[in-house]
């Protein structure tokens, strides 16, 4: 069974999935091995649609593995992609709240996200809010992330 961490961007997903094991397998990282492009350029160049696709295609391999997981905070948009995480009993949902993401995205100088760079505040929120609902409904364990530090969240899971 796969130990797969959701959240969205800035709630410790790739921390927390490297402190559990440094071989943890990053979805983002892959999806762009294997397209041969920036996510960004794919979803430009072929849109959503097809990208949702090629994630979902990665996901129904990862489910299947003994990995720690980290995934991108849209996986769970895709309706195939949150029945498929329905069916993992290891999906664990790194939750906080808007701001403190937001302060995260802000600080993060090294990680600059596309979705940030391209949408304001107000519409990032919307896209958090919408996005929460879909994490709980495929979350087999919640963790609020708000006031642990890496080291902790990672103790907790072990």
């Amino acid at each position: 069974m796969a130990k797969i961490l959701l959240g969205f961007m800035g709630a410790g997903k790739s921390t927390i999935a490297k402190a559990l094991d440094p071989n943890y397998l990053d979805m983002d990282a892959l999806l762009e091995q294997s397209l041969g492009m920036p996510i960004t350029r794919f979803f430009e160049e072929k849109g959503e649609e097809a990208f949702r696709q090629v994630e979902s295609d990665l996901l129904t391999k990862l489910v299947k593995t003994e990995r720690v997981i980290s995934t991108g905070g849209g996986v769970v948009i895709s309706p195939l992609n949150r029945d498929l995480l329905k069916q993992n009993p290891a999906n664990i949902y790194l939750k906080t709240d808007f701001e403190t993401l937001y302060q995260r995205i802000s600080a993060d100088k090294n990680n600059q996200r596309p979705l940030f760079l391209s949408k304001s505040k107000d519409e990032l929120q919307r896209i958090f809010k919408e996005r929460e609902i879909w994490y709980e409904e495929v979350a087999s364990k919640v963790i609020d992330v708000t006031r642990l530090s890496p080291e902790e969240i990672a103790e907790e899971l072990r």
